[in-house]
This record gives C-alpha cells, sequence and structure tokens, in this order.
C-alpha cells in the first residue's frame, strides 16, 4: 500500500489516504465530503554528500575489478593484490 496526499477541490484541505498504487478510487475530503484531487509533489528522497555521483567512484577501477568474478583466491573473498591482504 501507499500513501497519496489529496486536496479538496472545495475547501482545500489537504490530507493523506492509503490505497494501492494501481488503485484508482473516489476521495473526498473528510472536512466537506466534497471531491478531492491527488497532489503530485517532488519525491522526499534527498542525496546529500559525495557519493551519488558518478564522478565521486572511488579507487578508479580497482571496484570493477574486484566484482567482476574473477578472482583467483577461491574462499578468500578479495582480489589476489589487495593492499590490507595479509602477506
Amino acid at each position: 500500500m501507499a500513501r497519496y496526499d489529496y486536496k479538496c477541490t472545495a475547501c482545500g484541505t489537504v490530507f493523506e489516504v492509503q490505497h494501492g498504487m494501481t488503485e484508482h478510487p473516489d476521495v473526498t475530503c473528510p472536512e466537506c465530503g466534497a471531491p478531492a484531487d491527488k497532489v503530485f509533489s517532488a519525491s522526499g528522497i534527498e542525496f546529500k554528500g559525495s557519493g551519488f555521483y558518478n564522478t565521486d567512484q572511488r579507487g578508479g577501477s580497482k571496484s570493477t575489478e574486484a566484482t567482476s568474478g574473477s578472482s583467483s583466491n577461491g574462499s578468500e573473498g578479495g582480489c589476489a593484490n589487495c593492499p590490507h591482504k595479509d602477506n
């Protein structure tokens, strides 16, 4: 179930209604009973800080090498050239 904001066409009251994403119910205002329209607004997600942009990737191609599935270490789970690996 998703939550949606609706605004009354008569009195302007904004309220929340929970229904399925594929449902399109006829919603009425809880204050005056008039029809209400769904309010479309920007998402509430904010991306702050580093790590959300393609240019903020760390260490060049090391991350793609470790996830490529070509590791020869078997059960150790790391790459052969990791700087923190015990030699």
